[in-house]
């Protein structure tokens, strides 16, 4: 049994303007950058926890002096700054794992 080729296959819309895969850099420096992006990422999401828990204390003095004109704002950021620690602590906690279990791989 003989399998035709579809014909006019090229000539399909956007298929020509595809740039061909090239590697421009070697995987040593591929990985290095890819670590600082990590690393950055981590940085960026632990001071974004900082600042949430911050607003959330802040909010939290203004409830306790009295001047808290909406307690809904206190609320939402409580709420907010509790499942960003609990994200954080899960991913902590992923992170740990994952290092064990390399640890625990034989060479």
């Amino acid at each position: 049994m003989a399998v035709t080729p579809i014909s006019g296959l090229m000539s399909a819309a956007g298929t020509g303007s595809i740039a061909p895969v090239t590697t421009s850099t070697t995987a040593a420096a591929d990985a290095a950058n890819s670590t600082s992006g990590v690393g950055n990422a981590f940085s960026q999401a632990l001071d974004s926890l900082q600042g949430t828990q911050n607003a959330a204390d802040s909010l939290a003095q203004t409830a306790a002096t009295g001047n808290l004109t909406d307690i809904h704002n206190y609320t939402i950021a409580a709420t907010e700054a509790s499942l960003t620690t609990e994200i954080t602590v899960a991913v902590r906690d992923r992170a740990v794992e994952a290092f064990n279990e390399i640890m625990r791989m034989q060479v």
